[in-house]
């Protein structure tokens, strides 16, 4: 009896480890495979679905973080915005800065068959109320940044045999794309009074594609790039200023923050859909700071995409 009980002792024993360790397995198993789906949860998302959520945090920038533009705020290069455009005979007109070394960009281009008509929808509806205080976009240079082998944050000099060797090598890229096929998703106004056309692929390589193919044949780019990967956006406009409108309707800042929202509601009940073809990717370098957006000098290399799959 004294053998049989300590064996049934012993018996319970096991078991009772058996079980404590069946649980803390079960627990940590299911501690890695929560912090596994936290973690992949973007990865798995599509990409269409990503530019979806980073689209809704962009029209909440400017309710969550005010009207800057109306205090002389920042840009994207930390420059206030009296540093790049003056007002002069009522017009508003940019003030060139060198960019030393110049900018390096990768851009999608939009042709004028597309661009002309979205500019003119905004301009319908913005000029009446910020003329003099509001910098439209050339429309023959609308375009959608892809990569850049050297940036205002992290400069990458180059010979110029260096860059004519950057060129080929986006030249390389451009021929194994296919055109996209894309539309608008939204018009948003940001908190520094950038008006964004945010946009969707339907056919064709994802942005992400694009910028991860740039990166390959540009080994020597900056390793922080300006824009999420599944961003595709074009701006549209910058603005300035206060509105053109009597003060009485403008009582406090929500009447004026709604105004706003009304008309980038108008824009999009316009455009919103609009579908255009991307069929260029260019290698631009900018001589100025923002020499694309500010009609700067710059140097293009134009590469039609051309689906080829070798």
């Amino acid at each position: 009896m004294p053998r049989f009980t300590n064996f049934f002792g012993q018996g319970k024993a096991a078991s009772a480890v058996w079980i404590i360790s069946t649980v803390v397995f079960y627990l940590l198993f299911r501690a890695v495979m929560d912090n596994s789906t936290s973690t992949n949860t973007e990865s798995l998302m599509s990409s269409s679905e990503r530019r979806t959520r980073l689209y809704n945090e962009m029209s909440r920038d400017i309710d969550e973080h005010g009207m800057k533009f109306l205090q002389g705020g920042e840009t994207s290069q930390s420059l206030m915005l009296n540093d790049i455009f003056e007002l002069r005979g009522g017009y508003v007109i940019p003030k060139p800065k060198a960019a030393d070394p110049p900018v390096r960009a990768n851009v999608l281009y939009l042709s004028p068959e597309f661009s002309n008509p979205i500019s003119k929808a905004v301009r319908d509806i913005f000029l009446p109320y910020f003329d003099g205080a509001i910098w439209f976009q050339n429309a023959s240079l609308y375009h959608f940044s892809m990569f850049h082998a050297s940036h205002h944050l992290t400069s990458v000099k180059a010979t110029d045999a260096e860059i004519e060797a950057e060129a080929s090598a986006v030249k390389e890229v451009a021929r194994s794309l296919c055109p996209l096929k894309i539309f608008l998703d939204r018009v948003v106004l940001t908190s520094t009074g950038v008006l964004l056309g945010c946009w969707q692929v339907i056919s064709g390589p994802d942005p992400v594609t694009i910028r991860s193919k740039l990166r390959n044949a540009l080994r020597h780019s900056p390793e922080k790039q300006l824009y999420d990967p599944v961003m595709l956006h074009t701006s549209f406009a910058r603005i300035l200023g206060h509105p053109k409108v009597p003060l009485e309707d403008m009582k406090n800042s929500s009447d004026l923050l709604k105004f706003f929202h009304e008309l980038v509601e108008r824009v999009n009940s316009k455009i919103r859909g609009f579908e255009a073809t991307i069929s260029e990717l260019w290698y631009v370098e900018e001589y100025d700071v923002l020499a694309l957006a500010l009609d700067g000098r710059i140097k293009v290399r134009k590469f039609p995409l051309g689906c080829s799959s070798h």
